[in-house]
Parts: structure tokens; sequence; C-alpha cells
């Protein structure tokens, strides 16, 4: 199992000292420890060169059955825990960038509160990979904007958002631009592969390739910042709001007349063994989210 989880790791990485990170080991180890599987096996399984790992042909058909036995391995151990009582050990929980920020410390607290043996992985990353880890049982559980309609998946509702304009502090006192008349402003959204740019150019009737005006950056902190120093103005969700506009010249505005929301909610595997304990963690999440919502 040792040598499947360094493979594995390998394969996901195709770099040695990314997958010995990962792994908690020394890139030498790691190396050694692939060698070993190799002559176990009696077939080379990865092509090494100075930069990158490339798996061979046996390589993909190895690391496809082991992710699979590493995945069965994995639902054994969680339907123990599952039947032991209040969670404990590891759980894995990743989370999209537009919400850890400024959820996830609240709910680390409140689940170490009610779980005190629970030992916290989280990951944070855009949705895409969230649901390949989800997939490949890298992951227990996720966060995310819902929704995402993936068969393999449960979904659970945790609560509603508001998307909010920010615009320069001297744009206060303007009226607030409809969907419409955004379109025609220098809009400024995170790029491509955030989910939260997807729903901001749907509110807008926006295509996903649309070029023009539109300008990118690589976090909400960023957007509203470029807003600040006066380049166009920006929509971040409402949790956002407290920590990203605190030191930044520019004003906020609710859209209307219905405004925009996004939906948060966690997702995990329908065949988790942990599906209840999950959901319990759930109830939890939407504790928070709420809370901070109303403070």
């Amino acid at each position: 199992m040792k040598h499947l989880r360094y493979f594995e790791a390998l394969a996901q990485r195709q770099h040695f000292g990314r997958a010995a990170e990962d792994c908690a080991i020394s890139q030498p180890a790691m190396s050694v420890q692939i060698k070993e599987l190799e002559e176990l096996i009696g077939a080379p399984l990865v092509e090494r060169s100075a930069r990158k790992v490339h798996l061979t042909g046996l390589g993909e058909l190895f690391a496809e059955r082991a992710r699979a036995i590493l995945r069965s391995v994995d639902e054994l151990e969680d339907l123990g825990r599952a039947s032991a009582g209040p969670l404990a050990g590891r759980l894995r929980i990743g989370i999209i960038p537009t919400i850890a920020p400024y959820l996830l410390p609240d709910i680390i607290k409140a689940l170490g509160t009610h779980y005190p043996e629970l030992d916290l992985r989280p990951r944070e990353t855009v949705t895409q990979r969230l649901i390949e880890d989800l997939s490949e049982a890298r992951l227990d559980v996720a966060i995310v904007a819902l929704p995402i309609s993936e068969p393999f998946l449960r979904e659970v509702a945790l609560f509603d958002e508001e998307f909010i304009l920010v615009r320069p502090a001297e744009d206060a006192s303007k009226p607030v631009p409809s969907a419409e008349m955004l379109k025609t402003m220098r809009l400024l959204l995170l790029e491509e592969g955030h989910c939260f740019r997807d729903q901001a150019l749907s509110f807008c009737n926006m295509g996903p390739s649309v070029q023009g005006e539109l300008m990118e950056g690589s976090s909400l902190s960023t957007l509203v910042q470029m807003v600040g120093a006066g380049i166009g103005v920006t929509l971040i969700p409402e949790m956002a709001v407290p920590v990203e506009t605190r030191s930044s010249p520019v004003s906020v505005a609710q859209l209307s007349p219905v405004p925009p929301k996004r939906t948060i909610g966690m997702v995990w595997r329908r065949t988790n063994p942990l599906s209840d304990q999950l959901t319990r963690i759930a109830d939890i999440v939407r504790e928070v989210g709420l809370a901070k919502q109303a403070s």
C-alpha cells in the first residue's frame, strides 16, 4: 500500500520533488520507493528526465488500477470510522478560493469545537480540481458553489449569498448600473477556471469567451485593489466585502432589481460511508455561513 500511495502521488504530480513533498518524504526516498515498486512489478512504470516524469504505457494502466485500489481502501477505513462513534481522524476538505479566506477559519474553529479528535486537512483550489480530487478519493468533501451536477456526487445546499458591485469611491453617489450597463463598462473578473467568473458573466449576459473591456485578476483582493486604482468595476461575493474593501478607496452597492446570487453547498461521493457524519458537518458549516452573513 505504501508503494501504491507513493506511485499515485508521482502519477498525479509527474515530478519526484513535488510528489515527495505531498507524501512528506525526501525526494531520494521517493525515488527509491518507485524503483522498488518497479522491481516488484518487473517492468518500468516511469520515464525519468531532469524536469518531468512521464508514465510508461504500463505505468498509465497501473496508475488507474492503483487509484481504484486506494479509493477502495480509503472507503474501508471510512466504513470503520463511521461505526466507531463521533467523527475522528483525517478529514480532507476542499474549498474554492472565493470562499476559503472568508469562511474557512470559522469552519475550522467550529468543527474543532464539535469534533475535537478531527484532523482537518484543507485544500484550496478551483472547482474543477476539487471535483477531480473527489473523484479520485483524494478529498472527502468539498465546499463549492452549486450546482455541480455530477452523478457520483451528493450535493447539499447550505446558504445563498448575493454578488455585490464594487466601484471607485467617487462613484458612490452615481446610480447603480444595470446588468446591461455593466456590459459597456470596464469589468474586472477572476481569470478563467474560477466558477465565480462564470456566474458573474452569466448575470451580465456575457459569454465565457468575451473580449473587449473585460480584464482579469488572480484573486478577489487583486480585483478590488484594481478598482481602488480607478481601473474599472467588479463583482464580489457578499462574504468577501468586509475583508477586501476595508483598505481600498472603493464603494459598494447592491445590484437591482433582482440581485444576482450564488448557492454555497457541500458535495461528497455518494459511496462515502461517512455520508451521515458529513451531513452533520454540513449543518455546522451552514450555521457558520449564516452567522457570518448576520454579523
